[in-house]
């Protein structure tokens, strides 16, 4: 191990900065932020730490560096762009055995700046010992997507009730199980909601009794249109939370696949022409029985779990019950297909609104159409691929005219993804030729003409020219 991993406490300890251009400034803003008084030396500033100065963050020195500034010094930082001059102060730290950082300069420094994932007061620093910063970098990004930003909420919160914690649960085992509590229950859960007052008494009520029976919980968690690139991380931390997760035929295996190893998976996909409600049913059931359990249970829906989906039925069941929930939205597929498909289902010359709406309704209703013929506005359908021919006749009615632009698109943001471009009138027709299948989205109305030009991903395909015999085929 080159380096020593060490968190020091710099709250009014003077910081000795060498340099003041946009390098240090990013120097001085982490340094502020831990409570450092900080001193900048330099010959000019950049006007953003002429700012700090005037509004009495830092002291600036516009001076040549003198090693007697270091005699204040707890850390000393050089970032100056000259070579000769961060060897002189590192060496003149070095000789009052101060630890100094050189930016971008290993070899000179006695110290890193290392890339920090703040949930303070939780801390996580990277480094690589300065030979690749990129790399620890990286590696940040990675793992912010993997600490819930209310876990620093729930540290602060833990830290005040530490006392309390101990007295309710003096023995190691029950104070473990009882942290595990915390991580995995209703505290961090009222944090996320921003409802600290929910967490405090949450928290005071556990510690009140002699042990702690385990809460379940259900999260309606939108899986996005396939791309697993597409996952919130909020949803990626749902799916390294979840004890079961209730897998829709939607969601894609590359999605299952971020989810936690020894999960129990279940598989409550629907298929055309099966018993939805009994299915339905089973899935109400489900939800219950774990979380009942005190289990962490995962709804795991394609798309937004709230949109064109029976998300509000699931949650108004799990209300009437008892049982808690999040929701955690996903990106809903009129999104994502309009942007793999290089769609923009609004823009400022030719689509000024947008529809979204579903081509299957409840029994002995008619299915979804637009409710104006009006310029300027953009319709996705839902589910509408066994229905174009009804769409189109609601269409032409509503006053769409036959050469209206449209567009299918199939498996949106999946590797197979296609794209059928044609018009209301031969979109039906053109399904049929390239055999179209769910799960696909109709979009319609003239911004969906830009995705010819504006395509970038998957397959497109042109219907400016549909066989007579598929026309012929589609029509019967």
């Amino acid at each position: 191990m080159h380096l020593f991993p060490l968190f020091t406490d710099l709250k009014d300890r003077t910081v000795l900065v060498i340099g003041a251009g946009p390098v240090a400034d990013r120097k001085i803003h982490l340094l502020l932020a831990a409570g450092a008084r900080v001193i900048v030396g330099a010959h000019a500033a950049h006007p953003q730490v002429q700012a700090r100065a005037q509004a009495g963050d830092i002291e600036l020195r516009l001076a040549p560096f003198d090693p007697a500034w270091l005699d204040e010094a707890w850390l000393v930082i050089a970032a100056t762009n000259d070579t000769q001059l961060n060897r002189t102060i590192a060496d003149a730290a070095t000789a009052r055995r101060l630890f100094c950082n050189v930016v971008d300069d290993a070899a000179l420094s006695s110290a890193q700046v290392p890339a920090i994932v703040d949930r303070a007061p939780i801390t996580i620093a990277i480094s690589s010992g300065g030979s690749a910063p990129v790399i620890a970098r990286r590696l940040r990004e990675r793992i912010e997507s993997l600490f819930d930003p209310a876990l620093g909420a729930l540290a602060a919160l833990a830290q005040r009730k530490r006392l309390s914690i101990r007295q309710a649960r003096p023995e190691l085992r029950a104070r473990r199980d009882f942290y595990d509590w915390l991580l995995d229950g209703p505290v961090l859960s009222a944090l996320r909601r921003s409802r600290p007052d929910e967490a405090a008494a949450a928290l005071d009520q556990a510690l009140a009794q002699a042990t702690q029976a385990p809460v379940g919980k259900v999260l309606l968690v939108g899986a996005g249109p396939g791309d697993p690139g597409l996952l919130t991380l909020r949803g990626l931390r749902a799916l390294n939370e979840a004890d079961v997760i209730l897998a829709d035929r939607l969601v894609s295996p590359e999605v299952l696949a971020l989810a936690r190893r020894d999960a129990q998976v279940i598989d409550v996909g629907k298929t055309l022409g099966g018993p939805h409600e009994t299915t339905q049913a089973r899935i109400h059931a489900l939800m219950v029985s774990h979380a009942r359990q005190g289990r962490c249970v995962v709804r795991l829906k394609g798309g937004d779990p709230l949109v064109f989906g029976r998300g509000g039925e699931e949650l108004q069941h799990l209300k009437r019950h008892g049982i808690a929930y999040e929701v955690v939205p996903g990106i809903t597929a009129a999104l994502a297909c309009g942007a793999y498909a290089g769609i923009p289902l609004t823009h400022r010359d030719h689509a000024q609104s947008l529809t979204l709406a579903t081509a299957h309704r409840r029994a002995r209703t008619a299915p979804a159409s637009g409710d104006d013929a009006a310029d300027g506005q953009t319709r996705v359908y839902y589910m509408g691929v066994n229905r174009l021919s009804v769409l189109r006749s609601q269409l032409l009615e509503d006053g769409l005219a036959p050469d209206t632009p449209c567009a299918l698109v199939e498996n949106g943001s999946r590797p197979e993804q296609r794209t059928l471009f044609a018009t209301l009138d031969t979109l039906e027709a053109a399904a049929a030729e390239h055999r179209v299948q769910s799960p696909a989205l109709v979009l319609v109305g003239e911004v969906t003409a830009l995705g010819t030009e504006l395509a970038w991903f998957g397959q497109t395909k042109h219907a400016d020219a549909v066989p007579e015999t598929a026309a012929l085929q589609a029509s019967a």
